[in-house]
């Protein structure tokens, strides 16, 4: 660190530094945490005739460093503040103790760029930067090398550790269940600059004793980590801090707790690239089909209340809850007969949502962190009427779904008395189940179950079922058989099935090169105003808004619709007719946004006139290079994949009156997406405009 901070306010070993001035300052009465935010003039080695176009000289950043002596960690924050309506550059660096050997400093760097437009220079711009940033790494090392070897000189060769004041000692002594807030926070102009006003920082640092998701932003306090999230290295801490901050960017006002961020990295080894493609589809797959709500607004159907053999049955030793499940005694056959397969799916998955709830209440109630539940599936009477076909087919399909969307839930699974029929059924599901969750399998033939290494390791006597030779009485339905005077044709099945694949208020639509998804709203009240929420699928696209004072023709659906990538609701429809003309047919009323895959995209437009309104998604190709007709290599990359030229949307829009609209998605219907089971609070951050307002 004393090394590092005599890099300013200049560093003769980076010529481009020209200069730096304190913007910012902060420092806590135990001298624990030291914020300093500098405002640093660079001189980029661009050509002149780019400066020149671009008409300056020099191009300024916002650096953040947040040094926590207590933690022994240093974050480091920078961001471009020229050309930031053009060119948007993060990098983040983070200096850290090494776990294992308190001698090493472990040094991690992560930087993003975003290129917007830049007068015809994209490609250009590009190419300086990554030049600049490839220098700047190569040349870290060695400049911290140069000033250790400066305070050598100055015979400085140990500074000792920062050690609290005797006065903090007592006073953190008292108030160490507390979760400490960011420093980041304490700085009002970075706290306004991502949209929160001094009121709204107040609130922050006075965050309830349940952690609030989004919070500390930099680092996770030791304490929060024992009480709620569990062990965790250093490395696997940033992989969270980094996940949650990208989701933060790209799907505002509905980002998970930590807690279920974490099973998603757990499933995928901490690989944050795959963890956070697993965990962007399975949101998507909970905004659209309303699951955070599904144990408040659906009721299971009465035969599933009779003959679902399972339900949850206090906990075991570990204080996870206990679900019971006897499988043997389920008529399988007959339920999927009498209520088809989405209804079956629908139950379960409110099952698995009961299942995260009592996760969070016996956190509380045990004081440690508990992601997840045992499930005791007794097998006894299980025979060959399970392995009918549809029945088998159903059950993989919800094997299928609950590991896409629950990962790292399921903390053990106890089967017992199981018969000679069990490998056959254990041969047809077992390739459909993740190695890690197949791990946590323990299963016990006949009686086994009683004797060593059996239940009793796993749970309480006290609450072993009575069917299981208990002194419990379970209050799990005992099943049976299926009346078959409760079956229903496969018609009626089929179109049971449709009515739960569609009750969602989100569309779902299919986008491709030159064929655009457009929705027409109609506009009577010039006071109106027009909100939409979408979720950027698959690929890229670009949003418009148009208006026009005649009405297009009547939708008509593209050829290409026949080729939706869902199924169903996957539609393409284009209403701008091709012979009408930009400018005198219709007009353009916002700037046209650019959206990345897997983006959340909330905002509105005020209306000025009535008329029609088109909302566009359209295909957004990458621009070849500036200076030549050639295409780059990750366009050419790009063609060579089939899907290249697909993509997909899910969407809502809805117009409401000017009166009614309170600025922020919470007057939308939609806002209802905001994960309220899986995320402890949820925040709206938007770019005001002129006209409307954008919040990604």
């Amino acid at each position: 660190l004393q090394a590092y901070e005599r890099r300013f306010p200049t560093c003769p070993l980076i010529p481009m530094f020209v200069a730096s001035d304190t913007v910012n300052e902060y420092k806590s009465e135990d001298g624990a945490i030291h914020v300093i935010e500098r405002r640093c003039k660079l001189d980029i080695d661009a050509p002149r005739l780019l400066k020149k176009i671009a008409g300056v000289d020099y191009v300024y950043f916002v650096q953040k460093n947040s040094l926590n002596r207590r933690e022994r960690t240093l974050h480091i924050e920078a961001y471009n503040e020229t050309f930031s309506n053009r060119v948007i550059i993060n990098e983040h660096c983070c200096y850290t103790v090494h776990p294992d050997n308190e001698d090493w400093t472990c040094f991690e760097q992560s930087a993003s760029l975003d290129i917007k437009s830049f007068f015809g220079f994209e490609s250009t711009v590009e190419k300086i930067a990554m030049k600049q940033y490839t220098s700047n790494i190569k040349k870290g090392k060695e400049i911290i090398e140069y000033y250790l070897k400066q305070l050598e000189e100055e015979g400085i060769t140990f500074v000792p550790r920062w050690t609290p004041p005797v006065a903090c000692k007592s006073e953190s002594s008292t108030s160490h269940t507390r979760r400490p807030v960011s420093p980041a926070i304490n700085i009002p102009d970075s706290a306004t600059k991502e949209g929160l006003n001094n009121k709204e920082i107040l609130n922050t640092s006075s965050s309830p004793s349940e952690p609030q998701a989004g919070t500390p932003d930099d680092k996770l306090d030791a304490d929060y980590i024992k009480r709620y999230l569990g062990d965790l290295t250093p490395m696997q801490e940033s992989c969270l801090i980094r996940l949650r901050q990208w989701l933060q960017e790209t799907h505002k006002g509905k980002i998970p707790k930590d807690e279920h961020i974490l099973r998603f990295l757990r499933a995928r080894d901490f690989n944050i690239d795959k963890a956070r493609e697993i965990l962007c589809q399975s949101l998507t797959w909970r905004k659209q089909h309303q699951v955070d709500y599904i144990l408040d607004t659906w009721n299971p159907p009465q035969v599933l209340q009779d003959y679902y053999a399972g339900g949850w049955h206090h906990h075991d030793k570990d204080g996870r809850p206990l679900y019971v499940l006897r499988l043997g005694q389920m008529d399988t056959k007959g339920l999927v007969r009498a209520l088809g397969e989405e209804a079956l799916l629908r139950y379960v998955l409110s099952i698995n949502e009961e299942g995260l709830r009592r996760c969070e209440e016996n956190t509380k109630v045990f004081g440690r962190p508990i992601s997840s539940w045992t499930c005791l599936v007794d097998l006894e009477g299980l025979n060959m009427r399970h392995l009918w076909r549809p029945g088998v087919k159903a059950l993989l399909r919800i094997i299928e779904v609950v590991e896409a969307n629950y990962p790292e839930t399921l903390g053990r699974l106890l089967i017992l008395r199981a018969p000679r029929v069990f490998p056959v059924l254990w041969t047809l599901v077992s390739p459909f189940i993740d190695d890690n969750t197949r791990k946590k399998f323990l299963i016990y033939a006949g009686n086994d179950y009683q004797g060593p290494g059996g239940l009793l390791d796993y749970i309480d006597k006290e609450i072993i079922p009575d069917f299981l030779g208990g002194e419990c009485m379970c209050e799990v339905p005992e099943g049976g058989l299926v009346p078959k005077s409760l079956y229903r044709t496969a018609e009626e099945l089929e179109n049971e099935d449709i009515k739960l694949w569609t009750e969602t208020i989100y569309q779902s639509a299919s986008v491709f090169k030159g064929a655009p998804h457009e929705v027409l709203i109609q506009i009577v009240d010039a006071s109106s105003v027009i909100t939409w929420d979408f979720d950027v699928c698959k690929g890229d696209i670009v949003f418009n808004i148009f208006h026009s004072k005649r009405a297009p023709q009547p939708p008509k659906k593209d050829s290409l619709g026949a080729h939706s990538i869902t199924s169903p609701g996957g539609n393409n429809v284009q209403l701008i007719d091709k012979v009408w003309q930009l400018g005198r047919d219709y007009s353009m009323v916002e700037s046209p946004l650019i959206c990345k895959e897997g983006e959340s995209v909330q905002g509105s437009h005020v209306t000025r006139w009535p008329g029609f309104y088109i909302l566009q998604w359209k295909f957004h190709s990458m621009p070849a290079c500036a200076t030549t007709n050639l295409p780059r290599v990750d366009d050419v990359l790009a063609s060579l994949q089939v899907s290249s030229h697909k993509c997909k949307v899910m969407y809502y829009t809805e117009v409401i009156g000017s009166e009614d609209f309170r600025g922020s998605m919470t007057s939308l219907e939609s806002s209802h997406s905001g994960f309220s089971q899986l995320s402890a609070a949820t925040t709206s951050s938007s770019q005001s405009h002129s006209s409307s307002m954008i919040s990604r």
